[in-house]
């Protein structure tokens, strides 16, 4: 493998005071049986920024985030979450972390058998515990409106398209107004025009609710429209980072392979 790449950040990225970390990553391993899946992960991601996460298929881009709301548990290192352990949070506590995490699944994980309204009053009831019916109404409404999605809020999710299927997942993600968001590949499966407004709305999303987000994708366009910062993940580890320019402009193959097609 070729030597590891630093990249120092731009000058147009923001320069972070270490207090501000959301999630703190330090030499993070997780294997499963004879399989080392991450090696040595160091990530820090701070507050309000956009971390995209680059690498092939199979790389294990999306343990890392499993890792991070404690679906797993790493086998060594430290993984801090506002300052917290996750790997020695309780119960409750790691319910309490849960509930500050949105986390954005491929397929938008909306229930079928409930119309796009039902699917964003779900976790506002269930999770939130709200019964205010005003305030319900409200929150539903807006984060409709958000996502460009006000008239299908009687729709079942059968009768959306993939894009507004996606935007509805967002908007059922973001209505519990989560402080991190997590996407695992939000693009996949669109065609490229649906693609990058679904880019651009995850930008919006970040200007409007304030989010510190990791997005995993391998969606280059997707990259250069939300990234405030990539990290290229290789061998269970990240070998570069910087902004799509400064990665743009590398000179190792690795990080070249991903940006073949851009001009």
């Amino acid at each position: 493998m070729e030597e590891k790449l630093a990249i120092a950040e731009s000058k147009e990225n923001k320069i972070h005071d270490k207090n501000d970390a959301v999630i703190e990553i330090k030499h993070l391993k997780k294997s499963f049986g004879s399989k080392d899946v991450l090696t040595d992960i160091n990530l820090t991601v701070h507050s309000g920024e956009n971390v995209v996460v680059l690498g092939r298929s199979g790389e294990g881009k999306s343990v890392t985030i499993q890792c991070i709301v404690g679906m797993l548990i790493p086998d060594a290192g430290t993984l801090k979450v506002f300052g917290e352990e996750v790997a020695d949070l309780g119960d409750k506590e790691l319910k309490e972390l849960r509930m500050k995490i949105g986390f954005l699944f491929q397929s938008g994980a909306l229930y079928d058998s409930m119309t796009v309204r039902e699917n964003m009053e779900f976790p506002l009831t269930r999770v939130l515990k709200l019964d205010d019916k005003g305030e319900i109404d409200k929150r539903v409404e807006e984060v409709l409106e958000a996502v460009g999605l006000a008239e299908a809020i009687d729709k079942m999710p059968s009768d959306l398209s993939g894009g507004m299927r996606k935007r509805a997942g967002l908007a059922r993600t973001l209505i519990i107004k989560p402080e991190i968001m997590l996407y695992d590949e939000p693009t996949t499966g669109l065609d490229p025009i649906t693609s990058r407004e679904i880019s651009q709305l995850i930008l919006d999303m970040q200007k409007r609710y304030k989010t510190t987000s990791i997005i995993i994708t391998h969606d280059m366009e997707c990259a250069r429209i939300t990234a405030d910062r990539m990290v290229i993940m290789d061998d269970g580890e990240y070998i570069a980072e910087g902004s799509f320019d400064d990665l743009h402009k590398s000179k190792n193959k690795l990080v070249q392979s991903f940006f073949k097609d851009i001009s």
